[in-house]
């Protein structure tokens, strides 16, 4: 069976020390998160993580859901309690505005919480995930009337949410979609089509769903520009919003069959003249729906390191258990037949891989958490301007590399096992499955490679990426005399001058041949998570250094010092690799005809 254990201390280590969120206190709901009221709300994720949900991870990938003659769902057992629990815990809203019922603290602090109940529980996690990106979008663009009647019961748990999009001849190219919506005399729409890969379509947790869709209104314009966002409650709601109890002509037809997360129900929902109302304006849709989108990106990015935390967690204490020849350089257990492997050099290098990883990109979470946090909190229209450049420059590659690298870590974390990963009882192999999905959904990682090089660097002139390379920079100026630093800021400043150098050739090389573009994409991704993954383990070693010089011997930091020169010594390099495939251009790549194939 498997373990799991919140990474607690790291994240305290990145709230309180690295990024120093307490500075932060003129921000709404950041004053009300103290250090005592972080410590206690980090502790109290990790039990029920560690307690409620983790237990319920294997027996819900054995048992799965189940869809029932009448279109009913029912999820496994144990499921419908733990949501009990989430929603009465407050977890839902953690975040949420206050005059809904949430508790307004930072969006920082409810990301971090996220990570634990990821780790614990994916296909659990993901009925309240995708509630709150439901939210997200419906207090943006909802109107009153819709924020009162939905928002309320979805922060307290009663109801949960979903998103509709894709459809069964459209994934991305949602310009494609045949869902009809058609307009009632009294303002309403009756909404008509099928869309599938709905997770949590369906289910028993909640009394009701509330289903964000995305459907063509009759005589809409061709294409992506004429589609229109609907929010469409399983049961039909009275006028004072309370549910009726009347079924809303929305039916899971039938549960898909997936590789992963077999605890969350994945569905097929057919919508049959079913009554929704339009959120925002006719034909600007995909405005509305991208808030839960973007919201939804970052948190499969999380996902993405969710898994590889676990994965690692398992790997790690499998290793030093596990005995399995001698030490090279003699043995190391004398009393016993053969050392535990972790002696071995190789497997040191997988854990610490998947280990180095792992902290630097739950400090890019942070980070780009707080960069959330500043760009809808903030009285102060520059910061938030800087802050929303972060976010779009920052979100493709939170969720690309982080689901992509998470897999892979997914997959060596199992290697360490041996034939004993291959097996379902340990357990190991169910966090690659799990893991697998999230390189996928939200926009498959390619599209996320194309967003971040055809829109995102060019976007404002460039403002973006122009700020980033500023501020490593400058990072790596300030601190340059340091001596302890060297070691990190050395390979930094190299890595950093491999994206530079990459961003010049697709500026000269990409306009006139966008098939440079296309076939750089994926690689530059990768380049520029790297970079940032390096900043993060640059900034981290300063705080832990100067922790040292104060308080003398801890094991805590001077391990985070090992581990972050690990990276740059051995995971950094790879920025000169992909820098020399982004420069090889298109023309291999594209040449041979697609008869050839």
């Amino acid at each position: 069976m498997t373990i799991y254990k919140a990474p607690v201390e790291d994240v305290t280590f990145l709230l309180n020390d690295v990024f120093q969120i307490d500075k932060y206190n003129n921000l709404p709901g950041f004053s009300d998160a103290t250090a005592d009221v972080r410590a206690a709300i980090l502790d109290e994720a990790a039990k029920f993580s560690e307690k409620v949900l983790q237990p319920l991870n294997h027996s819900g990938d054995l048992e799965g859901c189940t869809r029932h003659d009448d279109g009913r769902v029912t999820t496994p057992a144990g499921f419908k309690d733990a949501f009990k629990q989430l929603a009465d815990g407050g977890w839902l809203g953690l975040s949420g505005p206050a005059e809904y019922g949430g508790q307004g603290l930072p969006v920082t602090l409810s990301q971090t919480v996220n990570e634990f109940l990821i780790s614990a529980n994916m296909a659990f996690s993901m009925y309240g995930g995708l509630t709150m990106g439901a939210m997200a979008a419906l207090l943006v663009h909802g109107s009153d009337e819709q924020k009162n009647t939905f928002v309320p019961n979805m922060m307290a748990g009663k109801w949960a949410g979903t998103m509709n999009l894709t459809e069964p001849q459209c994934g991305t190219d949602l310009g494609l979609m045949r869902t009809k919506a058609v307009k009632q005399a009294d303002g309403t729409y009756k909404i008509t089509g099928t869309k599938i890969f709905i997770s949590g379509g369906e289910q028993d947790l909640t009394e009701n769903i509330v289903h964000l869709v995305l459907a063509r209104i009759e005589g809409a314009p061709a294409g992506i520009k004429g589609v229109s966002l609907f929010v469409v409650p399983k049961v039909k709601l009275k006028s004072d919003g309370s549910i009726s109890g009347e079924p809303n002509g929305v039916v899971c037809g039938s549960i898909e069959h997936k590789m992963g997360i077999h605890g969350n129900s994945t569905c097929v929902l057919n919508f049959d003249n079913a009554v929704g109302t339009l959120v925002g304006e006719e034909n600007k849709g995909m405005a509305a729906m991208f808030v839960m989108m973007n919201e939804a990106r970052l948190g499969v990015g999380v996902q993405g390191l969710a898994q590889s935390e676990v994965a690692y967690q398992n790997a790690a204490a499998y290793a030093k258990d596990r005995l399995q020849g001698r030490a090279l350089t003699g043995a190391q257990a004398k009393d016993k037949p053969a050392d535990p492997i972790i002696v071995h050099p190789d497997i040191r290098r997988t854990l610490m891989s998947i280990r180095a990883f792992n902290e630097a990109a739950r400090a890019l979470v942070v980070w780009t958490s707080l960069k959330s946090d500043l760009a809808h909190r903030s009285d102060d229209p520059k910061e938030r301007q800087a802050a929303d450049d972060h976010m779009g420059l920052l979100t493709p590659v939170v969720k690309g590399m982080l689901t992509d690298v998470g897999f892979a870590n997914a997959v060596a974390a199992q290697q360490v096992y041996g034939g004993h990963g291959y097996i379902v009882e340990t357990g190991v192999e169910q966090f690659v499955r799990d893991a697998r999905i999230a390189m996928i959904y939200e926009g498959a990682n390619g599209i996320q490679a194309l967003d971040l090089v055809g829109r995102k660097l060019g976007r404002d002139g460039g403002r973006a990426i122009t700020a980033f390379f500023n501020e490593v920079s400058a990072f790596a100026k300030e601190n340059g005399a340091n001596e302890a630093l060297k070691p990190y800021l050395g390979p930094l400043s190299t890595s950093l001058q491999h994206l530079q150098q990459a961003t010049m050739w697709l500026m000269q090389n990409a306009m006139a041949k966008p098939d440079n573009a296309g076939a750089a994409s994926t690689d530059y991704l990768h380049l520029f998570g790297l970079v940032t993954l390096a900043y993060m383990w640059a900034r981290m070693a300063k705080v832990a250094q100067d922790k040292l010089a104060e308080s003398g011997e801890q094991p805590y930091l001077k391990s985070k010092l090992v581990t972050g020169k690990f990276f740059m010594e051995r995971m950094l390099p790879e920025t000169a690799l992909r820098l020399s495939r982004i420069q090889s251009g298109a023309g291999a790549m594209m040449e041979l005809p697609a008869e050839a194939f």
